[in-house]
């Protein structure tokens, strides 16, 4: 029977802690970075021109449609070959999961504003507006309410997928917990603690989504 030892695990704290930090740091970035793509990408996705959605869907599909492991992989590894560009594991990281956020997030923004009666934008545009005004005054606040739950959940995603950057040897939290199970030889115990680290993170983010989600729905409602 396996004698399990977590005083083993107390002399890897700082170790443990300082992935944690890397793991908010990094998902706070992709998701900061993410969004705007996906705005823009979402926004260009409703333009008339046809030269301007095809490249955006394009890069939508192709990053909703590949493995995000593969993306991290080929941005770390292909990417400076095709370039000749240097590229750090922080930044291909940051660069693939930002993109793969913009993906996801820029169908919920196009979702969100199709959503919103196409009345509006007549009559917007009737009292002398802009297109441009009437997406920033009168689309885009009442499509946002709509789009809060889904851009929450994805962003929760983005924490999780966070733990993948363990494979380009960025000091996030797994990565930090491979090193310290590699060490201490008590690999269930680490690995224990990496897990309640997650959820004692994800937890409160998917509680707080969630009650939003029923509030947003009930004024929608009322």
């Amino acid at each position: 029977m396996y004698h399990w030892d977590f005083g083993a695990v107390w002399a890897y704290r700082s170790l443990l802690f300082q992935g944690l930090l890397y793991t908010l740091l990094y998902t706070v970035v992709c998701v900061g970075l993410g969004l705007l793509i996906g705005l823009v990408t979402g926004l260009g996705r409703l333009a008339k021109s046809v030269l301007i959605r095809a490249p955006l869907r394009a890069y939508v599909e192709l990053f909703r449609c590949t493995p995000v492991l593969v993306q991290l992989i080929w941005f770390y590894y292909a990417l400076p070959i095709l370039t000749g560009i240097d590229m750090s594991a922080a930044t291909a990281a940051v660069l693939a999961l930002s993109l793969y956020g913009g993906a996801f997030y820029s169908e919920i923004v196009r979702a969100g504003v199709i959503s919103i009666d196409a009345g509006q934008t007549e009559a917007g545009m009737a009292i002398g507006m802009t297109r441009a005004q009437v997406m920033r005054r009168v689309i885009l606040p009442q499509a946002f309410k709509r789009m809060v739950p889904p851009l929450m959940s994805q962003s929760i995603m983005q924490l999780k997928n966070t733990s993948l950057l363990s494979v380009l040897a960025v000091p996030d939290l797994l990565y930090q917990g491979q090193s310290a199970a590699h060490d201490s030889y008590r690999p269930l115990e680490i690995y224990t603690i990496v897990a309640i680290c997650y959820f004692v993170v994800l937890l409160p983010a998917t509680i707080i989504s969630k009650r939003l989600e029923t509030r947003l729905a009930k004024q929608d409602n009322a």
